[in-house]
């Protein structure tokens, strides 16, 4: 490629035209005449009259002598919560490795109910998990077999009724079968572990565990111990869920100033989201610990207007934007919070400001004291806006922690941050257990929509049910054509059946009152030999392996009903450590329902053909 002809002469190329390539750009700068701005920096007005007759016609001459807040200095007491109790548990250290909802939502996993066992999933991973720790050491894994052999996953019996509940199920049946006599049960050595029995108790002897090998054995045990507990949190006592009220209870304590302590109490927590809402000032009850002293955090701020989108702009030649139209709500005349955020909004929006306070996360923080300077220097003491009488109706506050049990107290103007996470993983319903009332049969009823098979899997109640009655159908007599036959065309039925995953909750008188009204869970007869139904899920057979009776309090169940669920949960805690628990969670139902169940009923005769 050729190089262009170098220009030895530029303002005669230009002038004349010849390379009309070379491009020319003029700039136009401004000049100033001097170099003095103190006339610029005056902002001078040239009608200074208008303005003031503007600023007459506003009311900016009435003004106080309040300034804007330049600074504010404050003094905040965060004292983090270090006791904990459930409902009917005693008082305990709260741990910190873990969020409150673990401690507050965990519950112990069903490895049986009464004599069966179930959950097979956890009992084989906890057999594999020994194996492989025996298989390990070259000295102790020849006894692999014996641990199988005395910890047998057993086969069920298909000709016994009693084994009808592994054998109903296609599946539980083939995973049974696969399992039976190849894998050990690790929930039962779990179990003989913690009750204090050595992990080769039953298999010393000829051909069995030398004593050279307890060492090492007992090693391994510690580890297995270690990991499962690690694995899933379980409550080491009696849980938070009250199975009376459907609801979780408990309550945290943090030490305060001086040496005391302040109790926050859940009552109706349901589970699910924990936050600031779910905890009430209990002043009459104590957990009977000091932790930390609460941190002292003194910082001095520099106050911000309050913005947000459409507010109105404080400078009279500005022009706001449309992108909220506040004249377009309507709200009604009972709709006060509607009616005070448009009052803010509209009218008191440029005297509110914001002073930033990082808090540590998981403390209960106080103000100790918040001063503030304005642009004249004067400082003003500032008190909290929602002090007074706790039941004043005249205090207005938010989230602020309302004080139970007590009447004409002070309020409580803390902040409480709890050790929650933001986010918990929901794992598939396990059970679930609707409780529904049938106006019809006057009942309520423990509906068992999904219930979980021996394997660890889950099913709906209602195929459960049909394939174990359809099963347990074979084990019952063929009827004898009896010699009389019955000659009326009608039947009379005492009373027909329902569903058997539908659990009965009878009304029944409380015993301190001859008014009030609890429910009872109840029985109905099987279809095949009249046995009692007995449920399948955790939820509904409170009390019933140890021969207690189940009562929930009658206004637990509205009309639209109660739905409970059963379910794995897990997170991640600040330090990266794993929590994996069992919770149980109450929703709001879909309304009633009806069972059919009916009595003294006449029915259609079968008869034979002519």
């Amino acid at each position: 490629m050729t190089e262009p002809a170098p220009i030895l002469d530029l303002p005669a190329a230009l002038s004349g035209t010849d390379l009309p390539t070379v491009g020319v750009w003029n700039r136009l700068e401004g000049r100033p005449r001097t170099a003095d701005f103190e006339r610029a920096l005056r902002v001078e007005v040239r009608d200074p009259l208008w303005m003031l007759t503007r600023q007459w016609q506003l009311g900016e001459f009435e003004g106080t002598d309040g300034g804007s807040p330049v600074t504010a200095t404050y003094s905040v007491a965060a004292a983090r919560p270090s006791r904990f109790r459930s409902f009917g548990g005693g008082p305990e250290d709260l741990p910190g490795d873990r969020p409150v909802e673990t401690l507050a939502e965990r519950r112990a996993v069903p490895f049986a109910f009464g004599a069966d066992r179930i959950s097979f999933d956890l009992r084989l991973a906890i057999g594999r998990r020994w194996l492989k720790l025996l298989g390990t050491d070259l000295l102790v894994r020849t006894y692999r077999h014996l641990y199988v052999e005395h910890y047998p996953i057993r086969l069920p019996d298909p000709g016994s009724d009693t084994d009808s509940r592994l054998v109903a199920h296609p599946e539980v049946w083939a995973a049974t079968q696969t399992v039976a006599g190849r894998r050990m049960d690790g929930y039962a050595f779990y179990q003989n572990l913690k009750a204090g029995k050595e992990p080769y108790d039953g298999m010393t002897g000829l051909g069995g565990i030398l004593f050279i090998h307890f060492g090492k054995l007992r090693e391994l045990a510690a580890k297995l111990v270690a990991w499962f507990e690690d694995l899933i949190d379980q409550p080491a006592g009696d849980a938070a869920w009250d199975p009376r009220r459907l609801e979780h209870r408990f309550a945290i304590a943090a030490a305060t100033e001086g040496g005391g302590e302040k109790v926050l109490t859940a009552e109706e927590y349901p589970g699910g989201t924990l936050d600031w809402h779910a905890f009430s000032v209990d002043r009459k009850s104590t957990l009977g610990g000091t932790g930390p002293a609460p941190q002292v955090l003194n910082r001095t701020v520099f106050p911000a207007p309050v913005r947000f989108s459409g507010m109105p702009l404080p400078r009279w030649w500005a022009i706001e934007d449309g992108r909220t139209n506040f004249a377009a709500v309507r709200p009604d005349s009972t709709d006060l919070a509607r009616l005070v955020f448009l009052e803010f909004a509209l009218v008191y929006s440029n005297d509110w400001f914001q002073v930033p306070c990082d808090l540590p996360a998981g403390t209960i923080a106080t103000i100790r004291g918040l001063a503030v300077t304005d642009v004249f220097g004067v400082q003003r003491w500032i008190t909290a806006a929602g002090e007074g009488d706790d039941e004043d109706r005249g205090r207005w506050s938010m989230f602020t922690l309302d004080v139970a049990g007590t009447e004409h107290v002070p309020a409580d103007t803390a902040l409480f941050l709890p050790p929650s996470v933001p986010t918990v993983a929901n794992g598939p319903a396990l059970e679930e257990v609707a409780l529904v009332r049938d106006e019809n049969a006057n009942l309520v009823w423990g509906v068992e929509q999904i219930v979980r098979l021996a394997t660890g899997d889950s099913r709906r109640g209602s195929e459960v049910a049909a394939e174990l009655l359809a099963h347990r159908q074979r084990f019952v007599p063929a009827p004898e054509d009896p010699a009389d036959k019955p000659r009326a065309p009608i039947t009379y039925q005492a009373m027909n059946t329902v569903p058997e995953n539908w659990i009965p909750f009878l009304p029944v008188h409380t015993a301190d009152g001859n008014r009030e009204i609890q429910l009872q869970r109840g029985t109905m007869p099987s279809a095949i030999d009249g046995a009692d139904v007995r449920p399948r899920t955790a939820l509904l057979r409170e009390g019933l392996d140890s021969g207690q009776w189940y009562f929930v309090n009658e206004e637990e169940i509205p009309q639209t009903g109660t739905r409970l669920t059963v379910a794995y949960n897990r997170t991640r805690w600040r330090d990266g450590r794993v929590v994996v628990w069992l919770s149980t969670r109450r929703g709001t139902g879909r309304g009633e329902a009806t069972s059919g169940l009916a009595f003294d009923q006449l029915v259609d005769t079968p008869m034979d053909p002519p």
